[in-house]
């Protein structure tokens, strides 16, 4: 009887170990048309042996989790690279910040070439902008002139930027790309808009040439201008966009008919002329400085010479102030002047000259004049020096232009004239935004008021340092070029 017992429970646990080993047929069976996944480390995880004290109902769960997962993995990154995209965008995709994770995890740049497509995060501190992707080997000249594909780029800082996502990161946030022009086969020193206008764009380039463009709808070349035989230095347009002037590294002055696209006017110096400003008040007036250490005032419709002012090194940069009574002079020894200007005689006078404090002297690349800021409660003037240097005056027109630093900013040195501008007006927090251009490839943006974190935000699209920064009349589009000859029009989103 006892023997009987001991035979019937034997042949029950046979029985139990026939169904287990049937159920796990089961599941083998049931998952054996996903397990065609081709890596090694999954192959790792699902046949690891277990040890003889675990759990065989963990471990099939274990393995099970395991499976599941890396057969997931496998998937979303084959359809990434059947998708085009490569190793940086799927990076940069599981780096993105989540609900509740930190915005200060460290990452690497994201690649302009390399940005791909992902959808936006839910969380507020991801400010990835998702857009069409430029193929990494895909060459920018290829195709017309005028582009209007919008090309891929990230905000996302790296470890070096310390973004920081505040109130301006609404306020300076981009859509993409309207439009880029990439007719030209050399560097595009310097680029602008007309005068009051949102659409009229002309940028010179070191091979001597003008474009005039149209940002409207849809993005056109209108013009090539002709005529100087090396770089384009500088250019500015009449008040009324009918006419620009222009210097340059040949030593002459060209005044252009836009209209019909021709030179009505030759002006030849005996050194490289540096940079050129009508008189805001007075078009009649047009302020020339050369590499012979002088501002010139010509007569613009006879080409005769009104004046000149000498000054102890060039002057390299230079913009008016909105009466026209006073030139502000950056030159390459770090020193700004404030130049008195009569607006109905066009003598000059020397004002007053801020020296550098610092014992390595680098030229200025930007001088810009604004006649409103809300930190300064007036006019301010923002200067930009090669060496990286940012500052921000306060400008005292009662005093004939004496300027009192009100902030500054270092940036790292550059190789090439890499100019900043003012960013617009768009919000009514204590800060100065200015955007400029970098040798790293990146457009990026400032507030001169954090020297700890400054950067607010940056634009990816250029493969070589952008030089050229300029804003359009209704301030919702911004142009860069960089050193390859490429102009980039980027638009801004939409604020409430």
């Amino acid at each position: 009887m006892a023997e009987d017992t001991v035979a019937t429970s034997s042949s029950k646990e046979e029985e139990t170990a026939h169904t287990g080993n049937q159920a796990d047929n089961n599941y083998t069976i049931t998952n054996s048309p996903k397990a065609n996944v081709k890596d090694p480390e999954i192959f790792c995880c699902l046949l690891q042996p277990a040890s003889p004290e675990s759990n065989p109902d963990y471990i099939g769960i274990r393995r099970f989790l395991l499976f599941r997962k890396a057969e997931s993995g496998h998937h979303r990154r084959l359809e990434w690279r059947c998708n085009g995209k490569g190793y940086a965008a799927y990076r940069n995709y599981i780096r993105k910040p989540r609900n509740g994770q930190s915005s200060q995890a460290p990452s690497n740049p994201s690649s302009p070439g390399h940005s791909g497509r992902w959808l936006s995060s839910s969380s507020p501190l991801s400010y990835t902008l998702e857009v069409d992707s430029w193929n990494s080997g895909r060459d920018l000249r290829s195709g017309n002139p005028t582009s209007s594909h919008r090309t891929s780029f990230s905000s996302i800082a790296s470890e070096n930027d310390h973004l920081h996502r505040r109130g301006a990161e609404a306020a300076y946030s981009f859509v993409g790309m309207h439009c880029v022009f990439d007719h030209c086969k050399s560097a595009v020193t310097v680029l602008k808009f007309g005068h009051m206008s949102s659409d009229l764009l002309a940028y010179g380039s070191s091979d001597g040439t003008l474009a005039v463009c149209s940002v409207s709808e849809p993005p056109s070349l209108i013009k090539i201008l002709s005529g100087h035989s090396k770089d384009v230095t500088d250019f500015d347009f009449s008040s009324n966009n009918q006419y620009i002037a222009s210097s340059s590294m040949d030593k002459t002055v060209r005044v252009w008919e836009l209209s019909k696209g021709i030179c009505i006017r030759v002006i030849y110096g005996v050194s490289s002329q540096l940079c050129i400003r009508f008189h805001p008040v007075n078009n009649n007036f047009l302020s020339v400085s050369n590499a012979s250490k002088e501002i010139t005032v010509f007569n613009f419709s006879t080409g005769r010479t009104i004046t000149k002012l000498v000054f102890d090194s060039e002057v390299t940069s230079m913009d008016h102030d909105h009466t026209g009574q006073i030139i502000f002079c950056g030159d390459a020894q770090g020193c700004i002047y404030s130049v008195n200007m009569d607006s109905h005689t066009g003598a000059l006078s020397h004002s007053h000259r801020n020296k550098s404090s610092s014992t390595r002297k680098s030229p200025f690349t930007t001088v810009k004049y604004r006649s409103f800021s809300l930190l300064a409660g007036g006019p301010v003037l923002l200067t930009c020096t090669q060496d990286g240097s940012l500052s921000f005056f306060s400008v005292s027109l009662e005093v004939q232009g004496y300027l009192t630093l009100r902030c500054s900013l270092k940036l790292t040195p550059r190789v090439h004239s890499i100019r900043a501008s003012f960013c617009p007006l768009l919000s009514l927090e204590k800060g100065e935004y200015i955007v400029a251009g970098s040798e790293d490839t990146n457009v990026y943006f400032y507030d001169l008021t954090r020297p700890r974190h400054p950067c607010v935000n940056k634009l990816q699209g250029h493969r070589f340092p952008v030089i050229g920064v300029a804003w359009n009349y209704g301030e919702n589009l911004l142009a860069s070029s960089d050193l390859y000859g490429v102009v980039i029009v980027w638009k801004r989103a939409k604020t409430s």
